[in-house]
């Protein structure tokens, strides 16, 4: 069967690329769910999709990306308007999972998968609710040691004999945990010393923690570096934006009045910025960064 998989692949491979952009847009809309639910400690299974006044909502009005434009951005049973949001994670999601699939070799890109997901879940949780889940978080770091034994690719050791791989693996989840979360704690800790007051949540220190399972060291060290010029160009923009745009800086004002800044108010969650950099690593650089970090420590072994 694994033989027709691959032939299949080779033949048409288009086709599996499709396929896969198109789970990864289901997997959106059920992510939609989560994202929305666990904060609230409802279920994510029962009951079914329903509107905001209460009605369930038809499956042909369920479509990932395609109903919200048939619909333009109303519900079919109140004609309330609904977040475009929906869509963009749909959407967001699909394009992720297809540049895994085509970026990496498919054992990797599948355990990529699961930790795109859980990305995608904190950082919308945490830009909702400045807090993210300890189940991403804590999901992250097991099921990234689970597959970093099982997986060998995932850290790019399928080349090593089959006795040392799985060992490999392990110890790479672990230092990649014990690096993630032990650097930005720290650095957490200077900052709450300087600042005298808290600058950055207990959660992030475990999401890192998570990253480094799937990504290594390497990917949670860019994760955090690389996630604050990512922060750092993200709200340069947004400000730039919000100059332009006279009704958005008069929204920003609003609601600055109500909760204390609004996007740019007094806290910003950095969670979509480690999760930003982690992708950016998994999907783009990884051999570049790899490579970068082994001639660094060459060249510090070299003194």
């Amino acid at each position: 069967m694994l033989s027709d998989f691959k032939a299949i692949d080779q033949e048409f491979p288009a086709f599996f690329a499709s396929m896969i952009f198109i789970f990864g847009a289901i997997v959106g809309s059920f992510l939609n769910v989560c994202i929305y639910r666990i904060p609230d400690k409802k279920s994510i299974v029962h009951p079914g999709s329903t509107c905001a006044c209460g009605k369930p909502i038809s499956w042909y009005d369920n479509i990932p990306i395609f109903s919200w434009f048939i619909l333009r951005g109303k519900a079919r049973c109140c004609n309330a308007p609904y977040s475009f949001r929906y869509p963009f994670i749909e959407s967001l999601t699909a394009g992720l999972f297809l540049a895994a699939w085509l970026q990496h070799p498919h054992a990797k890109a599948a355990c990529l998968l699961l930790f795109i997901s859980l990305m995608i879940c904190a950082t919308f949780i945490d830009f909702d609710h400045m807090e993210i889940p300890d189940r991403f978080s804590y999901g992250a770091a097991l099921f990234g040691t689970i597959l970093s034994v099982a997986v060998p690719s995932l850290h790019g050791f399928q080349d090593l004999p089959p006795i040392i791989t799985p060992i490999k693996g392990f110890f790479e989840a672990i230092i990649g945990i014990m690096i993630g979360s032990g650097l930005i704690l720290w650095i957490a800790l200077a900052s709450e010393a300087i600042l005298r007051k808290e600058a950055m949540g207990f959660g992030d220190v475990k999401l890192l923690g998570g990253i480094g399972a799937f990504a290594g060291w390497q990917g949670a060290v860019f994760a955090l570096f690389g996630g604050a010029v990512i922060g750092t160009i993200g709200l340069g923009l947004w400000l730039m934006i919000k100059a332009i745009v006279p009704s958005l800086r008069k929204k920003t004002v609003d609601n600055s009045e109500k909760n204390g800044g609004g996007l740019v108010g007094k806290q910003m969650p950095f969670g979509p910025m480690l999760a930003a950099g982690a992708l950016l690593y998994l999907l783009l650089l990884e051999k570049e960064v790899d490579q970068y970090f082994a001639i660094a420590i060459d060249l510090v072994q070299q003194q």
